[in-house]
């Protein structure tokens, strides 16, 4: 390492993110003058989530630190207890590898944990995907909170960008590069219908939907419910249907959610459920199945990017941009019924996707090499809007 490479850490905790993380790591590793740190935390620790930081060490990835916060509790204080363990963990990582910039994303616990060590060590920090909106989970306060903390940005889209704005982020520090989901669907050569049914455990039959099911976090209380209407929606479907499940994530309500999901495939031969597919199979299944249902960010973020159809259920991902592609439904049995007939009743056509072209990667390590200095970044001010709109 020369003088002037810049250490450039990135925090990944769960499969989802490490899925939208792979190709900006790459790109920063190709970037001269840079040099990928990469701290694993959260679900990748636990075997119960399919100990995915074997999928981090599988794509060619070392990790520098590994940092336990996950408790064995379903419960909101819980989850806040592991935010707590995320704090000091991620002080302890920080001292020793001495980052020059800290890269977060999104809005998850670990994420959150992991930019108040950052912010309180007057570490500089770059956040993905500020900006944008998903008013049924409290995900939606943690982003915008990262977002006050960090100094640089990567936005998914324009309105992301104006409401980072809006929220009193300079403009000069936000960048829109749309979302790198997309940059993995252009690079990744996608696994065949018949290896991709073997690599999961399971053939694809005549039709075929993918589900993924998160909790609610917003409404306590209300996610198993929604769920049990998804899974009478689901079980309407003709038998000529294959359900492949993906589980839940490691929120309150998470393991609750699991238990059903995983009692609901265990007598019906048409039906599997999977910790962790992993970003090749996952996104090779999303590529071959007829419909992608449930609540998950993917089904609005890639799946237009593969014109497959989607269904959105609830308010999780409310507030997104979306795609012509993409159908909303009340989590109610019927309501998710006639949303997945019109899905399947569009299939697969030419799609538009509101997030991009798939080269955000490039975008991103580009500009991470082009600041001068990270250091002056910690000086914020607030960027004032004028009341008639115009930014001052």
């Amino acid at each position: 390492m020369t003088e002037k490479t810049r250490k450039i850490c990135f925090i990944t905790g769960s499969r989802a993110d490490f899925g939208l993380l792979v190709w900006p790591m790459r790109a920063v590793q190709q970037t001269a003058g840079l040099n990928l740190q990469l701290i694993a935390t959260g679900m990748h620790l636990s075997p119960e989530f399919g100990y995915t930081i074997n999928n981090i060490r599988e794509e060619g990835f070392t990790v520098d630190e590994a940092i336990e916060t996950l408790l064995s509790s379903d419960s909101g204080a819980g989850v806040a207890k592991s935010v707590a363990l995320g704090v000091i963990g991620f002080a302890d990582a920080f001292s020793r590898l001495m980052p020059d910039l800290v890269v977060v994303l999104g809005d998850r616990y670990e994420t959150f944990a992991a930019a108040q060590a950052a912010m309180y060590m007057r570490l500089p920090m770059a956040h993905l995907f500020g900006g944008d909106v998903t008013e049924g989970a409290i995900d939606d306060s943690i982003r915008h909170a990262i977002s006050k903390m960090a100094h640089l940005h990567f936005t998914s889209h324009a309105d992301s960008t104006r409401r980072l704005i809006q929220l009193g982020e300079a403009p000069s520090r936000i960048f829109t590069v749309g979302s790198p989901g997309i940059d993995s669907i252009k690079r990744l050569k996608l696994m065949d219908r018949d290896t991709v049914g073997r690599e999961v455990g399971m053939p694809l039959g005549e039709r075929n939907a993918l589900v993924t099911f998160h909790p609610v976090t917003v409404q306590a209380d209300r996610s198993v419910g929604a769920l049990d209407e998804l899974l009478a929606a689901l079980s309407a479907l003709g038998p000529e249907f294959r359900l492949f499940f993906t589980l839940a994530n490691a929120d309150a309500e998470g393991r609750a959610i699991n238990q059903r999901i995983k009692a609901f495939v265990s007598d019906r031969p048409n039906a599997i459920a999977v910790a962790s597919m992993g970003q090749l199979r996952y996104i090779s299944l999303m590529n071959q199945v007829d419909v992608i249902v449930g609540n998950s960010s993917s089904a609005i973020y890639e799946a237009p990017s593969l014109d497959a159809p989607s269904v959105d259920i609830g308010d999780r991902q409310k507030g997104r941009e979306r795609a012509a592609s993409v159908f909303h439904a009340a989590p109610e049995r019927h309501a998710i019924t006639a949303a997945i007939s019109a899905a399947l009743r569009r299939g697969r056509q030419p799609t538009v996707s509101p997030y991009g072209d798939g080269e955000a990667s490039a975008r991103i390590a580009d500009t991470i090499a082009r600041v001068p200095d990270f250091r002056a970044l910690l000086q914020k001010g607030f960027h004032d809007v004028h009341s008639e709109g115009a930014v001052r």
